[in-house]
């Protein structure tokens, strides 16, 4: 498994386990996050949502297409999971990474929402 799709696993996994403290390693500091409703999040409420419990669960993406520029990635994939109310929900991410210092970032992410 290539590094960016390692990270893309881990990405998924941290939002449906609350994992805050894997954002604030793999965030980068001008990270910003646009959500379904159309509102943008700085890192620091991105990990202040994502420390409290998930609402939804079985989280998994499918169809993930990874397009490496470089020192640039795009990150872009579905994702299905049951809502509380029990019915399955769906949406799409776009993560945008860039390698800094010899590391992978993210620096932003869109996510949208059926």
């Amino acid at each position: 498994m290539t590094e960016l799709q390692e990270l893309n696993r881990h990405y998924v996994r941290s939002v449906q386990e609350s994992d805050a403290a894997w954002f604030e390693r793999y965030l980068a500091p001008d990270f910003v996050n646009h959500n379904p409703d159309c509102t943008a999040s700085t890192r620091a409420e991105f990990i202040a949502f994502i420390s409290k419990p998930c609402a939804v669960s079985g989280l998994r993406p499918e169809d993930v297409r990874i397009q490496d520029l470089g020192d640039v990635a795009i990150i872009r994939a579905r994702t299905v999971y049951r809502k509380p109310d029990g019915s399955t929900g769906e949406g799409r991410y776009t993560d945008v990474w860039q390698r800094r210092e010899g590391r992978w970032l993210c620096i932003c992410a869109d996510v949208t929402r059926k």
